[in-house]
């Protein structure tokens, strides 16, 4: 029974951690089930099949285009959504016959559900109704003596979509956030099991398990960020939000340091946090440091699956001994003395396993409550009193730092909107010399291309995987037609299949997600009567069609480079980076306190919005190596630096309220040499962007962050030490500030003039 129960667990945390929230999960039950209860309520009133499928497509969109969070703004779009697709329809069934006139409304339409982005969700959900229902109309053939059937069928479908949505699949902000949680620590549980593997894993198995360690990393990372962005509507109050977002920032960051210090403890040499963020790094240089056949590697293993367990076991309420005794065992190794014997390297091992075991008690007190508190040891006692200092500073006002928002053309919604309607006149006048009845795929394609995208590049590549899943799709459709034939219920049934694959993978792989549309497409066209193979391929015609329109538009139209936008996006990076490393290193210097947690949050959203917009230039299709090289190696390094970073920052927030962590003025001089070559970098991007030959001045690297501070009359750093953490944290942030220069070619004080150099 034990084995079945680990084996259900692992499963279960497997899922758990393959979709935090359930999110895609979520989204494919409520539109398939918004969609079977409408066809079942229309079917019941004698419907006929076109209507039929007006409805469910209509459903479908009234579900999946509401994106708020909390209940009550999810109903006050729905029942804003209902006229406005009742408008749309008519005004698509009115203009069904009036060619020019319905092309001019089409556009206008666009632009207006385009521009509407700029009023957040509730403006892109009814703008996003509007131009789909539109587009049903033109689909079905609407014409206006069915409007009043058509009417019905879409009130209907959006009653189907609120009952479904509030009562049938019901979802709050509170759970979601609970399932987030759930993943994030079933993400964890999965890093430490492949921190565990690297320490046992060969020299022939490193290179996988390295991979395995970055993509946990990485996971472990989304998960937090994805709860940081649930917590103001998941949590009852502020309070509780910062005291969760600096749990999950601490067993983060723990994490991380622990696959670090495991690393370093293998190689023959100090391992570089580089690793851990860069695709394909060279495997470090084995050492001896640790081997398999010693005791001090037997006792890593049975600590390793110690915080294994405790991670396991973080959602339950636990009241035996078992983990009351792992978590001090854990726990002990935060005091020098009841460390192993054994070089510094693996000592730091140990020290990071005890810091992993307080994060995780961090996160229990955080999301548990109080616990029992009887078996604990002075170490234990020590960690509790710890966290409750720290709960008085996390806790209390905090100031709201309100972005400067961007107008005219600069924004870009404006920008879009004008981009999209310019593309979609293109592919409706292209459209019509391929096919006067279906002429609108090549204007969706367009408009598809254009949502969640910001540049020249983020566009093409979406074109280009919209047309290859569409290719595909039409492979499928053709099979699945010639199965289904004239079963009319059997080709709903797969559809609704396919809808919940287009919903569960839509996050994953645009490619996927457009070849289930295209896959459905085809029954959609069985049901109509109207399918044929011609009709498949014209689908590809026009995509292609719709895809090179947007491009153009997006080349030729108000555009935005892939370069200018990284730029940009990379600024911002650079300036929050900065930010957050003064005012860490300047509160760890006895400065005022500050709101760095909210600090750390702006540069991972900075980051991770890097990370996206560099998609392009990083995709396999790009033709210059070179250039995706070096940009992998640029967002690895600044992924590098944010993780030094925070945790600079999650240590300075212990300065204020903590016993055992003391400012050092000192700091202060290694963190303006820190500051000061951010600025350096951020001007010569400006400098690089303006085209402007002026001195930014030079990076400075000199000597090592502890030897500058080293001012004599000190007692020797140990390697245990809280000083020593934040001075190796700010050795190797200093470190990967100084590399960027080298793919951003920035003159470096010392090494001669300034290079282009690539990595």
């Amino acid at each position: 029974m034990t084995a079945i129960r680990r084996t259900r667990t692992g499963t279960w945390d497997r899922f758990a951690a393959s979709d935090p929230g359930f999110l895609r999960l979520m989204a494919g039950l409520r539109t398939v089930t918004s969609i079977g209860f409408a066809l079942i309520v229309l079917s019941l009133i004698g419907t006929p099949v076109t209507i039929l499928v007006a409805g469910a497509m209509t459903a479908m969109v009234s579900t999946f285009a509401i994106r708020e969070k909390d209940v009550r703004g999810q109903a006050i779009t729905l029942g804003l959504g209902l006229p406005i697709v009742l408008t749309s329809m008519t005004l698509g069934a009115l203009l069904n016959t009036r060619v020019i006139a319905g092309d001019v409304f089409f556009v206008v339409l666009i632009f207006s559900a385009v521009y509407s982005r700029r009023f957040g969700d509730r403006g892109t959900a009814l703008g996003l109704m509007g131009f789909q229902v539109y587009f049903i109309s033109l689909f079905v053939h609407a014409t206006p003596p069915a409007l009043p059937q058509l009417y019905v069928t879409l009130a209907i479908a959006f009653a189907c979509s609120a009952i479904v949505r509030f009562f049938v699949v019901p979802d709050t902000p509170e759970r979601t956030l609970r399932r987030m949680r759930e993943a994030f620590r079933a993400r964890l549980a999965q890093l430490v099991a492949t921190q565990t593997e690297l320490l046992d894993a060969t020299p022939e198995e490193l290179d996988k398990v390295l991979d395995d360690l970055r993509s946990g990393t990485a996971r472990l990372h989304e998960a937090a960020l994805m709860i940081q962005g649930r917590l103001e509507e998941g949590t009852r109050d502020a309070d509780t939000a910062a005291l969760v977002q600096r749990r999950v920032a601490d067993a983060e960051i723990a994490a991380e340091r622990l696959g670090v210090l495991l690393l370093n403890a293998r190689s023959a040499e100090r391992a570089d946090t580089l690793t851990l963020h860069l695709p394909h790094a060279p495997v470090p240089a084995q050492g001896s440091l640790v081997s398999a056949e010693d005791d001090l590697t037997a006792k890593l293993r049975r600590d390793f699956a110690a915080l294994h367990f405790l991670v396991a076991r973080l959602g339950r309420d636990d009241r035996g001994t078992a983990v009351t005794h792992l978590r001090n065992r854990l726990l002990g190794y935060r005091s020098e003395e009841n460390l192993p014997k054994g070089s510094l390297a693996v000592q730091d091992v140990f020290r990071g396993l005890g810091e992993a075991a307080r994060a995780v008690l961090g996160l229990r007190l955080a999301l548990g409550g109080a616990q029992d508190e009887s078996d604990d040891t002075p170490e234990t006692t020590r960690s509790r009193e710890e966290f409750e200092a720290e709960d008085v500073g996390i806790t209390g006002p905090r100031e709201l730092v309100e972005e400067e928002e961007e107008t005219g053309f600069r924004r870009q919604t404006t920008r879009a909107a004008f981009q999209v309607a310019v593309g979609s006149t293109l592919a409706i006048i292209g459209g019509e010399f391929l096919s006067s009845q279906r002429w609108y795929w090549a204007v969706l394609t367009c408009w598809v291309v254009f949502l969640n995208t910001a540049s020249t590049g983020e566009i093409l590549v979406k074109g280009y995987r919209r047309l290859l899943g569409t290719v595909l799709g039409v492979v499928a459709g053709v099979g699945l037609a010639g199965v289904v034939g004239n079963h009319t219920w059997t080709a709903f049934a797969l559809v609704l299949v396919l809808i919940f694959g287009m919903f569960f993978t839509a996050p994953l792989s645009y490619a996927l997600m457009s070849f289930f549309v295209t896959a459905m497409l085809g029954l959609l066209y069985t049901l109509l009567h109207t399918y044929s193979v011609a009709v498949l391929v014209l689908r590809i015609e026009e995509t292609a069609l719709g895809a090179a329109c947007g491009i153009i538009a997006a080349v030729l139209v108000l555009p935005v480079h892939t370069d200018h936008r990284t730029d940009e996006l990379l600024r911002t990076v650079l300036a929050r980076l900065r930010d957050v490393a003064s005012a860490s290193v300047a509160q760890l210097s006895g400065g005022p306190p500050v709101d760095l947690l909210d600090m750390a949050r702006d540069l991972d959203t900075a980051l991770d919005d890097l990370r996206r917009s560099v998609q392009p230039l990083t995709h396999p299709i790009t033709p210059l190596r070179v250039r995706r090289q070096t940009a992998r190696y640029l967002v690895a390094l600044l992924e590098t630096s944010a993780y030094h970073a925070r945790a600079l920052a999650a240590t300075a927030e212990l300065v204020p309220y903590s016993k055992s962590v003391a400012a050092d003025p000192r700091l202060a001089q290694a963190g303006r040499r820190v500051a000061h070559n951010l600025d350096v970098i951020i001007a010569h991007v400006l400098d690089d962007r303006n085209k402007s030959h002026a001195d930014k001045g030079e990076i400075q690297a000199g000597a090592s962050i502890a030897s500058m501070l080293d001012s004599g009359g000190f007692d020797i750093l140990r390697s245990g030490s809280v000083t020593y953490r934040v001075l190796r944290h700010l050795q190797r942030l200093d470190e990967g500030v100084v590399g960027l220069a080298r793919p951003l070619d920035v003159p470096v004080e010392g090494r001669g003039e300034r290079k282009a150099v690539q990595p």
